[in-house]
């Protein structure tokens, strides 16, 4: 049987502090996908007051199986969070006050087969039952069937299960905060890294606006020579079913008046990586990740910085948020 060694490392990282650090870091397995021959668990970690009005950050990667990079960022900053949480007392006090969840790899068997989409073919960020405004063709999301990319499921299917635990999840761990941060790590766009903020279904400002365009402030005053185009995601496309537009309305709907939930994507700029190294086009995975060691290792350091600003960012949102 052939292992993935993504989640390998996830469950590695989990045996390897859940003990030593029980009062800070808890392990849970969310639920099973696989293959007729692979079983693989869906494993988030949570970081931090148990409390779930406290501000609270999220982390993810590999909703789309080829970008191995984003599950690689997301195990970058968690291994090394947990490494310095042994020892750094600081860092130990800030979890008093705030929470760090995170699903490193959310499509473990799109990840296993080498393909965009879980399993059964469907693509997991446009899955969600919400329907964008002229959306690109086939790119965008479309019903014709899983034997082309961006296959969004049937209509009037539930969404896949992947999707649905990825929903349930940021339901349950960011809904009752009293401010939450999310960022959903992909590539395979552009050549500069790219800050998405909703919408990706529509070129309407969104009702969160205001929010997002101070945290953009707040990181060019705090880092004003950092690499991120921070805009809509909508600029470059609309598409149908993104789960963050999806999650974004559901918590607006019912927690418009009581606190803040801002979803964001980082789009790491594949196709500069490609310019630099054109042979691995020809990889399957070539066209969203770094092949070459020492870019591979430069993108590891390159956004530990924004998701420890981001981590930051959500415990003193009342200072900027003013």
């Amino acid at each position: 049987m052939r292992s993935l060694p993504e989640l390998n490392r996830i469950k590695k990282l989990g045996d390897q502090y859940s003990e030593s650090l029980s009062d800070l870091i808890r392990v849970e397995i969310l639920g099973e996908v696989g293959t007729q021959e692979n079983r693989f668990p869906l494993i988030s970690f949570q970081v931090g007051t148990t409390d779930r009005k406290q501000p609270t950050f999220a982390l993810f990667g590999g909703v789309h199986g080829l970008e191995h990079v984003g599950t690689h960022v997301v195990l970058a900053y968690l291994e090394a969070l947990f490494a310095q949480l042994k020892w750094e007392k600081s860092f130990k006090k800030l979890f008093e006050e705030v929470r760090l969840v995170s699903i490193p790899l959310v499509n473990p068997v799109g990840m296993f087969m080498n393909r965009r989409s879980n399993g059964n073919g469907v693509d997991l960020n446009r899955n969600a039952p919400i329907e964008g405004e002229d959306p690109i063709w086939l790119a965008g999301g479309h019903r014709y069937g899983s034997f082309l990319p961006w296959f969004r499921g049937h209509e009037g299917s539930p969404m896949e299960k992947e999707a649905q635990i990825l929903t349930d999840y940021v339901e349950r761990e960011l809904f009752e905060a009293s401010f939450s941060l999310a960022l959903d790590c992909h590539s395979g766009f552009g050549i500069e890294d790219r800050l998405w903020y909703p919408y990706a279904k529509s070129k309407k400002p969104f009702p969160r606006i205001n929010q997002a365009l101070k945290m953009k402030e707040l990181l060019d005053q705090s880092y004003p020579y950092h690499v991120y185009r921070v805009e809509p995601q909508s600029k470059n496309y609309t598409t149908h079913g993104d789960l963050w537009d999806y999650l974004f309305d559901r918590h607006f709907n019912r927690y418009a008046d009581k606190n803040i939930f801002l979803p964001w994507t980082l789009e790491m700029g594949s196709w500069q990586w490609v310019r630099k190294n054109p042979s691995q086009i020809f990889l399957a995975r070539g066209p969203f990740n770094p092949i070459k060691p020492h870019r591979y290792k430069r993108i590891m350091r390159r956004h530990v910085i924004l998701i420890d600003f981001l981590l930051k960012a959500t415990l003193n949102h009342g200072s900027w948020l003013k």
